[in-house]
């Protein structure tokens, strides 16, 4: 499945028991030896009897994360189109908290991101105090940028022309930078208007992506903060558009998209127990 061209293999953990190790999950997200994908995601039973499911995502590094949004919308249709619910919004479980996808009659998503968080130490990044941007150090160079946690960590920076931005080259430093002890989503936003911004975003664990759901609500919450956008935002990736809304304090962020299946396929898996 793919949103906006951010794409996963979705895995059914309800019908059969899915068990994956670093080595296999990365076997799968090879795009030329396996299957090929940005994240993993894995459909599995809520723990809670108040949840409908619970959500587990993998980059494809092997690597267990906290939070996908276009990920998000993909599970939505996943379960709706498979069959393992007929709800058209659903509580799921996540490492970073309850998340609400609602497909609407189009067959797009709109999920309830939850709230922004500004805290440092919930990103985690390494500050005093919480400020509205940051300067940090890369490659010998100070970069400002905006840093918050959509349940999983993001830096974002304003840039003029997000064609033209170091994001293969500056965005895997930054990824990397010992002030995010967990790593860390590069973001590039290019405001074009109060309610239109272009952006780029290397993500922890996966590179450049067409798109990132999280990146997107980031950067404009980012940008609203600073006084930059409205509370409803078109964000224009590589992949497509999104839209953003966030009513500022401490209201959810809500994005609607895409999401798209291509193909259902069988993979053997070697070492698989």
């Amino acid at each position: 499945m793919h949103g906006q061209g951010n794409d996963f293999v979705v895995l059914d953990g309800i019908r059969q028991r899915v068990s994956l190790n670093p080595t296999q999950v990365r076997a799968i997200a090879d795009r030329h030896l396996g299957v090929g994908c940005d994240q993993l995601l894995i459909v599995e039973r809520a723990a809670s009897a108040g949840n409908d499911f619970r959500y587990r995502i993998f980059n494809a590094d092997g690597g267990e994360v906290e939070q996908c949004g276009n990920g998000a919308r993909c599970f939505a249709r996943f379960v709706l189109d498979e069959g393992l619910t007929d709800k058209r919004e659903i509580r799921v479980e996540t490492a970073s908290g309850v998340i609400t996808p609602r497909v609407d009659a189009s067959g797009r998503v709109t999920v309830d991101m939850g709230a922004p968080r500004f805290d440092p130490r919930v990103v985690p990044f390494l500050a005093p105090a919480p400020q509205l941007t940051y300067e940090i150090h890369v490659a010998g160079l100070p970069v400002e940028v905006s840093v918050l946690s959509m349940g999983n960590p993001h830096a974002v920076q304003v840039v003029e022309e997000v064609d033209r931005a170091p994001v293969t080259t500056q965005g895997p430093l930054i990824e990397r930078h010992p002030s995010f002890p967990n790593r860390v989503n590069a973001g590039y936003m290019q405001p074009l208007s109060r309610d239109h911004v272009r952006l780029r975003v290397w993500e922890r664990g996966a590179g450049e992506t067409l798109a990132c759901g999280t990146g997107a609500c980031a950067a404009v919450v980012a940008g609203i903060r600073l006084g930059l956008l409205g509370d409803e935002v078109r964000v224009t990736t590589r992949g497509g558009d999104l839209v953003i809304r966030w009513p500022g304090g401490e209201s959810a962020v809500m994005m609607t998209g895409d999401a798209v299946r291509v193909f259902d396929g069988e993979i053997e898996i070697e070492g698989e127990e």
